[in-house]
């Protein structure tokens, strides 16, 4: 199996959706029509079709290593169509419309050798994989399982099934299986990335720490492993850690997000005209980015109590970030409760 055939770690940010990084999209290549699967509904192949079908699945293969992708994927449809049954062809065509990035097509194929033969792992687990692919969560953790009955200790089925009942924000699901691809392999960073997500998704920001420093060690830092880290960082109330760390975000990839981040970790340590600055550049960077909005109400509104409420300009400050937070995410029950109780 490609050992590429994997996805990489889910990671949940905090007021933000879970994204999910896949390594495996590739070259989009548009495909004739030519290319299109053909209806596995022929009857039952003699042997001496069934034979023809194998030669041509084996000169499929050695076309695929000669780097002759087409006329591989040719050859693979070829011996489908002789022989409708050959579990080879259809994994072998698979393969070749994911690395094309044509997950629908590399699904119908995945799919039907797995339904031919229920009991091969990599018809099962490549079927979950071109699932997850196409964002069919559900059915791809379904896949999943299958292959791991068959196969329980296998590192990449337990690290995509962990990643996908994460994208569900099942964490509590998801652990079993990320703590299995991490005592497997521990030495992989998107297992530990995979682990420390489902720790902090459980509120176990601690473990969720460990995993996410180790994973930093063993692969190279991208700004959402990051920005995980300060915000559990954030929950252990270890503040100047979190702050150090959304810096090193900002450094690499200067985002809304980032300095939102960097703002809270600055209120919480008290440097209130540091966070009103990280508040205010997140909305310049993105307008639309509401939680800087609340950070900057926040930080005028403290300035307007501290000041025995007598500066006004710092509520009016607050009462029109509070609008614009609300104009922008009307679901903010606490924004709310804050407009009404001091903008009257």
């Amino acid at each position: 199996m490609d050992q590429r055939a994997r996805i990489r770690p889910t990671l949940l940010a905090t007021a933000s959706a879970a994204v999910l990084l896949s390594g495996l999209a590739g070259c989009q290549i548009f495909r004739s029509n030519d290319d299109a699967p053909t209806s596995a509904t022929a009857p039952v192949a003699t042997t001496s079709d069934q034979q023809a079908a194998q030669d041509a699945a084996d000169e499929a293969r050695t076309l695929a290593a000669s780097g002759d992708r087409a006329a591989a994927l040719a050859e693979f449809e070829r011996a489908i169509a002789i022989n409708p049954e050959l579990t080879d062809a259809y994994l072998g065509a698979g393969d070749i419309y994911r690395e094309r990035g044509d997950y629908e097509l590399a699904e119908q194929r995945y799919g039907e050798a797995a339904r031919i033969e229920p009991q091969n792992f990599d018809a099962q687990y490549l079927h979950g994989l071109a699932l997850q692919l196409l964002d069919r969560i559900d059915e791809s953790v379904r896949a999943y399982l299958r292959a791991l009955t068959i196969r329980p200790d296998d590192f990449n089925a337990n690290l995509n099934l962990a990643s996908a009942l994460l994208q569900n924000d099942e964490a509590g699901q998801a652990l079993p299986y990320a703590e299995r691809a991490a005592s497997i392999n521990p030495s992989d960073g998107p297992a530990r990335v995979n682990l420390g997500t489902a720790y902090a998704g459980m509120g176990r920001h601690a473990e969720a720490i460990g995993q996410f420093e180790a994973a930093t060690e063993l692969m190279q830092p991208t700004p959402e492993l990051l920005l995980n880290l300060a915000d559990s960082y954030g929950r252990e109330a270890r503040f100047a850690e979190m702050a150090g760390t959304v810096r090193q975000v900002i450094a690499l990839q200067p985002s809304a997000e980032a300095f939102e981040r960097l703002g809270s970790a600055e209120f919480r340590s008290r440097r209130y005209q540091d966070a009103l600055a990280a508040f205010t550049r997140a909305t310049q960077l993105n307008a639309q980015h509401y939680p800087a909005h609340n950070g900057i109400a926040v930080c005028q509104l403290n300035r307007y109590v501290w000041s025995e409420r007598r500066d006004t300009a710092a509520l009016d400050a607050a009462l029109a970030a509070m609008r614009t937070s609300l104009r922008i995410e009307q679901n903010q029950p606490r924004i709310l409760d804050l407009l009404s109780k001091y903008g009257g």
